[in-house]
């Protein structure tokens, strides 16, 4: 296995690749790492065609938690008729009835994601989160540790949700948006904004 991306997001993937049985070897990024926990070996960046090469279809992920930048790599290894992996730590629930796309997700510890759910490609759901019944996590957005996403929320692409956030049931957030850690929303989100508070409220449109 091979990483894209080597830091916090990169070492929590790592844990996650080995409690499902999978050894990361190896990583790329734009430099070599002093910090290397893991010993993985450094190829080099994953834009050099020379090492692109050296990632196989299917046996590497993005552990990049910039949803833009992920979106962006993913992207270009798509050019190559390559997938990134999926990996979903053990310690979850994950219904039957769910559907988790099978390019890229990141599912952490202690994530519950309950009836009807769909979470689509490239998303993270983090440590301990709660995605409940009908909820659907868009493309590239990204769930924070301990968030809880009531029933029948809608997350647009690319956005992200901050720790402890509580969306209330029946809300729809728009894409690339930013909901600050702990907030609380109670009404729709438009698309490129960033939203604060209990109740969340809008602070700046990106």
């Amino acid at each position: 296995m091979i990483l894209i991306g080597y830091s916090g997001h990169g070492f929590v993937a790592v844990g996650i690749l080995q409690k499902m049985g999978k050894k990361p070897v190896a990583y790329c990024d734009s430099e070599k790492k002093v910090y290397n926990p893991f010993s993985l070996q450094y190829l080099g960046s994953e834009k050099n065609p020379e090492v692109s090469l050296q990632i196989p279809d299917k046996e590497f992920f993005i552990s990049i938690g910039d949803n833009k930048i992920r979106r962006k790599v993913a992207t270009a290894m798509e050019a190559q008729g390559k997938t990134p992996l999926t990996i979903i730590h053990p310690d979850t629930s994950i219904d039957p009835t769910a559907t988790i796309d099978s390019s890229g997700v990141m599912i952490s510890a202690g994530v519950r994601v309950n009836p009807l759910a769909s979470i689509s490609k490239g998303a993270i759901l983090n440590t301990g989160c709660i995605i409940e019944h009908e909820c659907i996590v868009g493309e590239f957005a990204h769930i924070g540790p301990g968030t809880i996403l009531c029933g029948n929320v809608w997350i647009g692409d690319g956005t992200f949700v901050g720790a402890g956030a509580v969306v209330r049931q029946n809300i729809k957030i728009g894409k690339n948006v930013l909901v600050g850690a702990g907030a609380v929303v109670v009404k729709d989100i438009p698309d490129d904004c960033v939203v604060v508070g209990n109740p969340a409220r809008r602070i700046i449109k990106k």
